[in-house]
C-alpha cells in the first residue's frame, strides 16, 4: 500500500479513489449555486479555498465559449456547442429546449465540435499554475449518453433505442470520438481526475434495459475510461437514480469512482460499501433533496457522521453531498455539512 507523508487535497483525493485511507476524508462539490455560495461569504469568489475543498473542478459547459450564440435579446436562451438550443434557469446547468438534429440523416452529418480549440483549456490551466499538487484538478463534463439525449432530443432518443439503434450507435461514437482527444488534451494540461457527468437512471430505475445499457452505454464509458487510464490519469462517474439493476456493468467499466449513491432513489451507501468498496471508491451521498434544503443544521451534521459510518472504513471515500449544493440547500446547512465531515472525518474514523 502507497503511503503519504504529508497529505494535501491532491494526496488526499487520489488515496481515496485508489481505494486507500488518507489522514481524513477529502471533500469537494461539484456544484455550488452562485446565490448560496454570496449568502455563506459575499466577498470572497474562490470557493474552493474558502470552503478548503480538496479539488477544484472546471465542468466545460460553465466555459463561456459553450455559449456559441444567443437566440433572445435577454440572454436567457442560446445555442451550445453541440448545437441544443437550451434555457438559462436558477440552476447551474441550462435546460434543452430544443434538439441539435430532428432526423436519421441529420444524425450521420451532425459533427461535434472542435476539441481542440484553446479555450477550452484556459481555466483548467489556471487551475494547474496555481493548485497542482495542492489541489486535485478534476474535468467535468457530460457523458455521451447524456449528451445524445440532448442533441437528439430525449424522446427520439430513447426511441431510437427501440426503433433504430444503429443511430444510438452512430452518435455515440462521434461524441465518444470529440471527449477521447478533449481527455488527452486534459491530461496534457495538467488534470488529476476526470469526473463524467450524466445519469443512467432515474429513482424508478435504469434509463433503459440493463441489456441495452450493456449494448449502448457502458461501451462509450469504458472507452472513456480506458483513455484516461493510458494517460494516467482516474475516473468518477456520476449517475443520480437506482442504479442497482447496472451497477455491475458501471464497476466493471473500470471506474475508479461512483458518485452519488443517491438517496432519494433508495439507494443504501452501507449496501454498496460492503458489496463494491473494495472495487470502487464512493462519492457522496449527504442528502441534499431534503436534509441539506429543508433539515436543521443537527440533522445535516446526523447524515454526515451516517455517511461517514456507512462508507468511510478503510478509506476509498469522498464525502459529498448526493448531488450538488443547488439554489434551495440552505447556505447554514453546507456550512454544517463542511464542519460536520472536519470534525467527525479524521482517521480512524470513531463515531
Amino acid at each position: 500500500m502507497q503511503t503519504v507523508d504529508f497529505y494535501t487535497g491532491q494526496t488526499r483525493v487520489l488515496t481515496a479513489l485508489r481505494l486507500q485511507q488518507p489522514d481524513r476524508v477529502p471533500h469537494f462539490e461539484i456544484g455550488l449555486d452562485r446565490g448560496v455560495k454570496r449568502k455563506i461569504n459575499p466577498a470572497s469568489y474562490r470557493v474552493a479555498d474558502y470552503f478548503d475543498w480538496d479539488a477544484v473542478i472546471v465542468d466545460d459547459r460553465s466555459l463561456p465559449g459553450y455559449r456559441v450564440e444567443m437566440l433572445d435579446s435577454a440572454g436567457t436562451v442560446f445555442r451550445d456547442q453541440w448545437g441544443v438550443t437550451r434555457k438559462l434557469t436558477s440552476e447551474l446547468i441550462a435546460h434543452p429546449v430544443k434538439a441539435a438534429v430532428e432526423n436519421a440523416v441529420e444524425v450521420k452529418t451532425w459533427q461535434p465540435p472542435d476539441p481542440d480549440a484553446p479555450w477550452r483549456y484556459e481555466k483548467l490551466l489556471e487551475n494547474v499554475k496555481e493548485y497542482k499538487g495542492k489541489k486535485a484538478i478534476i474535468a467535468t463534463f457530460a457523458d455521451p449518453f447524456d449528451v445524445a439525449n440532448d442533441v437528439r432530443g430525449a424522446n427520439q432518443h430513447f426511441a431510437d433505442f427501440l426503433r433504430n439503434p444503429d443511430l444510438i450507435d452512430t452518435l455515440a461514437e462521434k461524441i465518444t470520438h470529440y471527449y477521447r482527444r478533449y481527455i488527452r488534451n486534459c491530461l496534457e494540461v495538467g488534470v488529476d481526475v476526470i469526473f463524467i457527468a450524466g445519469d443512467y437512471a432515474t429513482t424508478r430505475g435504469p434509463m433503459v434495459s440493463p441489456e441495452k445499457c450493456r449494448r449502448h452505454l457502458i461501451p462509450y464509458l469504458k472507452t472513456l475510461v480506458d483513455e484516461t487510464h493510458r494517460g494516467g490519469a482516474l475516473v468518477v462517474k456520476h449517475t443520480d437514480g437506482n442504479i442497482m439493476p447496472i451497477i455491475d456493468q458501471l464497476v466493471g467499466a473500470g471506474i475508479n469512482g461512483l458518485h452519488p449513491i443517491d438517496p432519494n432513489a433508495g439507494m443504501d451507501m452501507g449496501l454498496v460499501k460492503q458489496q463494491y468498496g473494495s472495487q470502487v471508491c464512493l462519492l457522496g451521498n449527504v442528502d441534499c433533496s431534503y436534509v441539506l434544503s429543508w433539515g436543521t443544521t443537527e440533522e445535516v451534521r446526523t447524515d454526515v457522521k451516517r455517511c461517514l459510518r456507512q462508507a468511510a472504513a478503510g478509506g476509498g471515500f469522498i464525502c459529498m453531498s448526493s448531488n450538488t449544493i443547488h439554489s434551495a440547500v440552505k447556505p447554514e446547512n453546507y456550512v454544517a455539512m463542511v464542519k460536520a465531515i472536519r470534525e467527525y472525518g479524521v482517521y480512524p474514523i470513531s463515531l
